[in-house]
């Protein structure tokens, strides 16, 4: 089943997407929460036609990513947690990295990071997605809190 998406859908596509599914998760799913309606011949034209005249927009919107990426690459991430030894008390998560990014100036949605769940001590990357076309890998490292 062919459906194109009307908003981004973790682990299927972006939004404007044709996608293909099966029908029963089409159906049943993506169609009524409002995610995608049915990829209809009339639709995909339509499509198209919105596509074409959203380009210049669009390009404007990559080029404002990279910049923001450029920042952000520059910044030099540390984390404090409280941990015994090597092992941290609890988690760093997506949250505490869009936190520290928004104490220095990038307020990025923790949704749009990506570094899974850190229990050690020492240097990580996440990966920063900006915009569907700009994906960036930002290191930062989680150190113990003094006491």
């Amino acid at each position: 089943m062919e459906l194109i998406l009307k908003q981004d859908v973790q682990n299927l596509g972006f939004k404007d997407d044709v996608v293909t599914v099966k029908p029963g998760y089409g159906r049943n799913y993506l169609i009524p929460q409002g995610f995608a309606i049915v990829a209809t011949p009339t639709a995909k034209k339509v499509l198209a036609e919105n596509l074409k005249q959203r380009a210049f927009k669009e390009q404007k919107l990559v080029d404002d990513a990279k910049k923001i990426a450029e920042a952000i690459k520059a910044l030099e991430i540390k984390i404090t947690a409280k941990a015994g030894g090597e092992k941290l008390f609890g988690s760093v998560t997506n949250a505490d990295i869009a936190e520290a990014l928004e104490k220095n100036g990038q307020a990025i949605e923790k949704k749009f990071i990506n570094s899974g769940i850190v229990k050690r001590v020492g240097k990580y990357t996440a990966s920063v997605r900006l915009h569907r076309e700009v994906i960036i890998e930002l290191p930062y490292e989680i150190v113990a809190e003094v006491q």
